[in-house]
């Protein structure tokens, strides 16, 4: 695998787990609509603590990946997955 797929396989691994874990602990707040906050917005998103969560996540997965590929398990050059000549 070289650098860009790298980088790409891993850019969707990371979005993908962030709109995984986005919603994990949200309790949303009253909705003070006179204020200008809104019914559904959470109180308190940590949103730097789902982020850290979602690089941490998404290296170990992407690890695990790469390490697939690389190992040969997965072929399409040999095996029952082998594209026929």
């Amino acid at each position: 695998m070289g650098w860009f797929i790298g980088f790409v396989v891993y850019s969707l691994v990371w979005w993908t787990l962030l709109f995984c874990v986005l919603p994990i602990g949200v309790k949303p707040e009253e909705g003070r609509l006179e204020e200008g906050g809104w019914r559904g917005a959470p109180a308190t998103p940590q949103l730097g603590r789902k982020i850290i969560w979602t690089t941490i996540l998404s290296t170990v997965i992407w690890l695990a990946i790469y390490a697939l590929i690389e190992s040969d398990l997965i072929s399409f050059r040999r095996g029952w997955l082998a594209i026929p000549d």
